[in-house]
């Protein structure tokens, strides 16, 4: 099959010169991936839309037939899959559908207007034309990481991941009124993560445009008017035909090509401009935990001191910390545990939590005794302390940076006190010669007492199942669902709820209902998912993945399910006592303080649980007030994992599909599908807030403006020192009060970096470690 892709491929190139195609295309037409020369080209040749080779299947496009490659310039839906041999490409009148043999659908360009002709210009635009030659859609109007010569855009370039693979990578570059920066994906767009920008324009404008002339000039424009020219244009043309294109190449570096075809039909592509000259001056070239570093401009990553590249072959996706320190903070003497390890002549990046005036060996000995300190930056007398994960590291033989890298010691013993005399060491010499032999003659006596528990336990095993097999085959399991899962049929879930008469409520899958199970009638809560088709399947899978592995007094506890065919549901623990939500924001008097702090606590010991104790790690992705009930004894329990996402520690996830609840969800999350831990330390801020002050993140019934966003109303009396007006005439602890705002302002910061971890948390709601001023949740960027 590669073979037959493979030739089909090359074949296309070599009739994309020889075969004069039609300038016009009417609706009706199709293309298919598997027809040779089968694709619309311009009337010159030069670029054709059809069909190109991705992977082990093709993808849709424009590009420009440089023999015997092509260049990419354009993709259609670029971070779907590739599509099959045999897929067709339809010009209808509502637009442009990709079909497959299996019979699915897509549409590629969707119109709007009735569409008359279209059309492959010689310009490598792809335009669909309306009543009165009217364009009405045109493929310059949505670039992806490519501008082409007398093309413009007013928004954002995407880098591709690689030549090879071309959906959306890891770099963009914006336009804004304030001019043209590129960024690293998945951070926010600060100044200090931009690594390339334009000089800023003398005044703010609403139409900004980035624009390629024919000649190879790339200009800042305003209408009309020409602000700034970006590249020197003097380049030759000797040749007959020239195309300049300005790509935002996957290494995040935007670059002007030339390509120029001779009359023989052969060209000749040349970089005659780049932005960058280094790759490791690409603010995240390289992934968390690693420094970048260069030879003749090719750069290469290396992982800090104490961490593992998270895929060898793949450097640049960063690395991951090598050692566990459950300890942490509780650790009585930093020096006995952690080492320093000094990186000369490299730089970090990021959001330091402390700058310091001191000298290096002063920076050092912060830096280990701190234990929030992962890493501290020593430039030019100053040290900079930072937390987990590094960033931006760049390793450069002409800065005179130092960085300090904090690290568990491996197996090294501690090193003795020198204080210790030496005549003494005999002494304990000896002392460790008896204390080896009592290990010895303990581990004998306790090996032997786990054989025998050994074999009494298979014993035991044995009778169990033995008992088991005598058990009815329709009967229910007994004590034994109390540890592990049962499995329902259908028809008893319907019973047990009376035809699943009395709903309790609805989430993200589908219903919830009550019910009660024959053994000891028992109530329980059953959910019936609702939502079909593979995003409901998905659904349903996660949140039996995550669950299952759970066991936490403040969880709700999965009982039991049923799978048959499309019928999928959940039995869970009946929680007499309704949600958070209710609790707080409906109850017609404030709930006591004192509850409420309790179930504070609570909510974060479950969220803990899940982050660091659980036999994986596990981000809820949900938290919110309906997502937390209340059992009998009114102990708060976090439920609903149709969201949850299972990871390894010290790593993100990314997801473009479904999204958490508005209000709740990180920035980062928002904006660049990344969720990692952080992204539930957020919504348990906004949280926080919310059950301090007994109301939702937005409303709308409010007597000042101030007073609509929790955010903003409660960092503002927090400044004022006025949160008395957060509880009203409540009688509450002032301290408590003023620690629990504190961490939840904390918890909400836009920066993932600035939140603190779900174990700090805890210790600072408990007030056992002091919690530091929190700055504004909504960063302010001067300009």
């Amino acid at each position: 099959m590669a073979s037959v892709l493979v030739i089909c491929s090359l074949l296309s190139l070599l009739f994309l010169h020889t075969q004069a195609q039609p300038e016009k295309i009417n609706p009706g037409h199709t293309i298919s991936a598997n027809t040779i020369g089968s694709f619309w080209g311009s009337r010159s040749g030069h670029f054709a839309f059809g069909f190109y080779q991705q992977g082990n299947g093709f993808a849709v496009g424009i590009w420009l037939g440089d023999k015997p490659n092509i260049t990419v310039v354009w993709t259609a839906n670029r971070d779907g899959p590739p599509v099959p041999l045999n897929s067709t490409i339809e010009f209808t009148n509502e637009g442009f559908f990709l079909r497959t043999m299996q019979g699915d659908e897509k549409a590629i360009i969707k119109l709007f207007e009735q569409p008359v002709s279209a059309s492959m210009l010689d310009s490598g635009n792809f335009v669909v034309y309306g009543n009165e030659s009217q364009i009405i859609w045109e493929s310059f109007d949505s670039p992806t990481d490519t501008i082409l010569g007398g093309q413009g855009i007013n928004s954002q370039l995407m880098a591709s991941k690689s030549l090879s693979d071309r959906s959306s990578g890891r770099f963009y570059l914006k336009l804004s009124g304030y001019g043209l920066a590129a960024y690293p994906v998945n951070h926010n767009d600060l100044p200090e993560e931009c690594y390339w920008k334009v000089e800023q324009i003398p005044s703010y404008v609403n139409s900004l445009q980035l624009n390629l002339s024919l000649s190879g000039t790339l200009q800042l424009t305003v209408g009309n008017k020409t602000l700034q020219a970006i590249n020197n244009s003097s380049f030759s043309t000797t040749s007959k035909t020239v195309i300049y294109r300005t790509t935002l190449d996957a290494d995040g570096i935007l670059r002007l090509y030339s390509h120029r075809f001779e009359i023989s039909g052969n060209s000749h592509v040349t970089i005659e401009w780049s932005a960058i000259r280094k790759q490791c001056e690409v603010t995240g070239f390289c992934g968390f935990n690693s420094f970048c570093s260069s030879t003749d401009g090719l750069a290469d990553c290396y992982c800090f001191p104490g961490f593992t590249y998270i895929n060898p072959d793949v450097r640049n996706l960063g690395c991951y910390k090598s050692f566990s320190d459950d300890e942490g903070c509780e650790r009585k003497e930093p020096a006995a545990f952690y080492n320093i390890t000094d990186i000369e002549n490299t730089t970090l990046g990021g959001f330091p939590y402390a700058l310091l005036q001191v000298n290096k060996e002063e920076c050092r000995e912060l830096c280990l005794n701190d234990c929030y300190c992962a890493a501290a930056l020593y430039l030019n007398r100053t040290c900079s302390k930072l937390k987990h994960p590094l960033m931006f590291g760049m390793e450069d033989k002409n800065i005179s940076a130092t960085v300090l890298i904090k690290m568990m010691l491996g197996n090294e013993k501690v090193v003795r006190s020198p204080q210790t005399p030496e005549k003494d060491q005999t002494v304990i010499s000896e002392g460790k010669k008896t204390l080896v032999t009592i290990l010895a003659a303990s581990l004998g006596s306790v090996v032997f007492i786990c054989f025998l528990i050994a074999i009494s336990s298979y014993i035991v095993y044995q009778h169990r199942i033995h008992r088991y097999r005598k058990l009815p085959g329709n009967s229910n399991l007994g004590l034994t669902q109390e540890f592990s899962l049962q499995s329902f049929s259908y028809n008893e879930l319907e019973q047990a709820t009376n035809g699943f008469e009395e709903e309790l409520g609805r989430g993200r899958v589908g219903a919830v209902y009550k019910g009660a199970i024959p053994v000891g009638n028992k109530k329980v809560a059953v959910k019936q998912l609702e939502c079909v088709g593979e995003e409901g399947e998905k659904k349903f899978r996660a949140e039996m993945a995550a669950v299952r592995r759970t066991h936490h007094r403040n969880l709700v506890h999965l009982l039991g399910f049923c799978m048959e065919g499309s019928r999928k549901l959940l039995v869970y623990e009946y929680m007499s006592n309704g949600s958070l939500a209710d609790f707080i924001f409906k109850a017609e008097r404030r709930p006591l303080w004192k509850e409420r702090v309790r179930i504070s606590l609570e909510v974060a010991r479950g969220i803990l649980y899940l982050h660091e104790e659980s036999e994986i790690q596990i981000i809820h992705c949900d938290i919110k007030p309906q997502n937390i009930l209340l059992d009998d004894s009114w102990t708060a329990k976090i439920c609903d994992f149709s969201l949850a996402r299972l990871s390894m520690p010290n790593q993100s996830v990314t997801d473009t599909g479904a999204r958490g609840s508005r209000g709740y969800m990180a920035p980062e999350w928002q904006k660049n599908g990344l969720i990692t831990v952080k992204s539930d330390v957020y919504s348990f801020g906004v949280l926080l807030l919310e059950i301090v002050c007994c109301r939702s993140y937005l409303e709308v019934n409010v007597s000042t403006a101030d007073e609509v966003l929790l955010a903003t109303w409660v960092y503002n009396c927090f400044v004022a020192g006025e949160l008395n007006k957060l509880v009203g005439e409540e009688d509450v602890h002032m301290k408590t009060l003023e620690r629990m705002v504190k961490v939840g302002l904390l918890c909400i910061q836009d920066d993932p970096n600035l939140r603190p971890a779900m174990k700090n948390v805890m210790l600072m709601l408990e007030g056992t470690m002091d919690v530091p001023v929190p700055p504004s949740p909504t960063p302010l960027v001067i300009a």
